[in-house]
């Protein structure tokens, strides 16, 4: 879809703004193929697939607040990922305030029953940036036995007393019974799969804090992660190392895939 199709969303904030227009230029150019899992125009996917495709999907979720972003944002991701035969696909869910939890995460675990339904994947991965990476750690914390792993990047794991949030993201909805419900930390439920949590060394410090804290939940309920502090990254720039083939995730990335 082109940005002009979309039924509007909050505003973002001038960082936000630009972290948009860049990722909508890194992504220009790069071909999908559109898919619908629902009738609202954000349950949407952009498949990316690549010209030998081994039958392993990575499917990401787009941060925003959970309140904007769109699918076509990381396109710039796919290309590293489809030249070793993995089909990339990035997901559409629909936003807050107009759609609060867990109308975001049911959309989420849509997208997944569709990619699994038409793809048929040998080893399907989950991951996302920021509200994406919450999301996707959200599904795979809550004993997902069809996900191979998740790949979170500057993700959200908890929310409420002690996230370190100022601020009560309004996608929750007015029920604070959400809080708990909506952080991955706190809903680990074996079988898990194997982690790997990334983050910028200049992100968020409440995300920073975050990461450490729901690596170690992971190991202390018998699961597997492993932690990715990017040197130098912030918030925004951890996710545009999600493109970079010689940057210091894909790489890691890739070589989890692989052995998962």
């Amino acid at each position: 879809m082109k940005l002009s199709e979309y039924p509007p969303q909050e505003p973002l904030s001038e960082a936000g703004q630009a972290y948009g227009a860049e990722c909508w230029k890194r992504s220009e150019g790069i071909a999908f193929r559109e898919e619908s899992y629902g009738a609202d125009p954000y349950q949407r996917l952009a498949v990316f697939p690549p010209h030998k495709p081994s039958a392993k999907v990575l499917l990401f979720w787009h941060g925003g607040g959970w309140t904007s972003g769109y699918k076509e944002w990381f396109g710039f991701m796919a290309p590293a990922f489809t030249a070793q035969g993995i089909t990339f696909i990035s997901a559409g869910y629909r936003l807050a305030p107009q759609h609060v939890f867990p109308a975001g995460l049911d959309d989420c675990l849509a997208a997944v029953e569709h990619v699994k339904r038409t793809l048929k994947p040998s080893s399907l991965f989950i991951g996302g940036h920021s509200a994406g990476g919450h999301y996707a750690a959200l599904i795979a914390a809550r004993g997902a036995q069809d996900i191979a792993g998740c790949l979170p990047i500057s993700g959200v794991y908890e929310f409420g007393e002690g996230s370190g949030l100022t601020v009560r993201p309004r996608f929750l909805g007015p029920d604070t019974a959400t809080d708990r419900l909506a952080s991955p930390r706190h809903q680990l439920a074996k079988p898990l799969p194997p982690f790997l949590v990334a983050w910028g060394t200049k992100d968020f410090a409440h995300l920073i804090a975050q990461a450490e804290r729901f690596v170690e939940a992971v190991r202390a309920a018998g699961g597997k992660a492993s932690a990715l502090p990017m040197e130098g990254r912030t918030h925004f720039t951890a996710s545009y190392a999600g493109g970079e083939a010689e940057g210091p995730w894909v790489p890691a990335a890739l070589a989890f895939i692989k052995a998962a």
